[in-house]
């Protein structure tokens, strides 16, 4: 994702031979920057033209006071070890690898607690790098919560820490008197990704959301594909324990005891309750019977076939029924034969995404 700091070819011009260092301490998140080369252009032999200054780009991205001598920043390692995760522990939980358990723990902070304006500043940079299209939050809004996953470990006998991910979640306002809870960024660093971490934030997320009566259901401030499969997997385990979505409710279609049970006991928003319908449906479905899976083939289609069925004046309502990607084929010139292929095409493409999610559960 360096485009977000390099521009969208992502080149960086006038160097040879370059090397670009940006460490961060495990746990205090320190900083060090520098940038080396063999060489570099020189604007007096190139027509006044110049490198591209990258110590300037990227300093213009993280926080003032960050290193420049590697000796610095080592002699700072140490004071990691004197670092504490920010505000309530949630939850803790452990992950195999390589034979051996490896503690996390999931910590619920605000930007008032002490210390972490300052910690987000620099744990907020990582999105840049990680995140496409992804913008700094506003802090100073007091509606912003954040949920962080450290992992805990001992050294010399002390426990210390490392951050592994984090969420950034915003209560919006639900009329009349309750809110809202978005997502909007969930990160984690790539030396912990395909640990089930994310699943576990999600869910420590969710058991927070549940104590709270205030709360309508839960949004997702445009989920990447990454994080769909895991809310779907996560949504689809919680709901398969829901007397509304036993295999025989299922299989007669989506209903509204479905929609209400899932957002009662759940805090699941209408359209994520359908597509995890939509989901264990597929499950339920005897592919060994011919009615069944039409049956199921038909429920689909018909509701990636209402944006053909509506004008232009119901886009709006339509964004609420499908995900952006559905919504995107809508056009308003399409041949029936075309609408037939495309149908048939997301049809299948959707029970793909489905059958991975169904495959997760039965390894779970």
């Amino acid at each position: 994702m360096s485009h977000q700091i390099f521009g969208e070819s992502e080149n960086i011009f006038g160097y040879k031979d370059l090397r670009v260092e940006l460490y961060y301490s495990a746990a205090k998140l320190t900083t060090y920057l520098n940038v080396k080369y063999s060489s570099k252009i020189s604007p007096e032999k190139f027509d006044g033209i110049y490198a591209d200054d990258i110590r300037k780009a990227i300093a213009e991205k993280i926080p003032p006071g960050f290193m420049t001598s590697l000796d610095d920043f080592i002699a700072t390692l140490a004071k990691d070890a004197t670092f504490k995760p920010f505000g309530e522990m949630l939850h803790s939980y452990k992950v195999e690898r390589d034979g051996k358990d490896r503690q996390f723990e999931i910590y619920k902070t605000n930007i008032d607690e002490p210390g972490f304006r300052e910690y987000h500043e620099r744990l907020q940079t990582f999105v840049l790098w990680y995140i496409d299209a992804a913008s700094y939050i506003d802090v100073d809004d007091d509606k912003w919560q954040f949920y962080l996953i450290f992992e805990k470990y001992i050294t010399n006998g002390n426990p210390m820490y490392a951050i592994a991910g984090y969420m950034t979640m915003y209560n919006y306002y639900a009329y009349p008197d309750q809110i809202r809870p978005r997502i909007s960024q969930v990160l984690i660093l790539p030396p912990f990704q395909k640990q089930g971490h994310c699943a576990q934030l999600l869910e420590t997320f969710y058991k927070d959301c549940y104590r709270r009566p205030e709360v309508l259901d839960i949004t997702a401030e445009d989920p990447s594909e990454n994080f769909q499969r895991v809310r779907d997997f996560v949504d689809a385990k919680n709901c398969f324990l829901l007397p509304s979505f036993k295999p025989e409710a299922l299989l007669r279609g989506f209903s509204q005891q479905m929609i209400y049970e899932a957002q009662q006991k759940l805090k699941i928003n209408k359209r994520q309750a359908r597509r995890v319908y939509e989901i264990l449906r597929l499950y339920a479905t005897d592919e060994s019977k011919p009615e069944e899976v039409r049956s199921y083939r038909l429920d689909l289609k018909k509701r990636l076939n209402q944006p053909f069925q509506k004008n232009s004046r119901d886009y709006q309502k339509l964004q609420h029924v499908l995900a952006p990607d559905e919504l995107s084929a809508t056009l308003s010139n399409i041949t029936g034969e075309e609408r037939m292929k495309l149908l048939d095409q997301m049809y299948e493409e959707l029970v793909e995404q489905y059958r991975r999610i169904l495959e997760r559960l039965a390894a779970s």
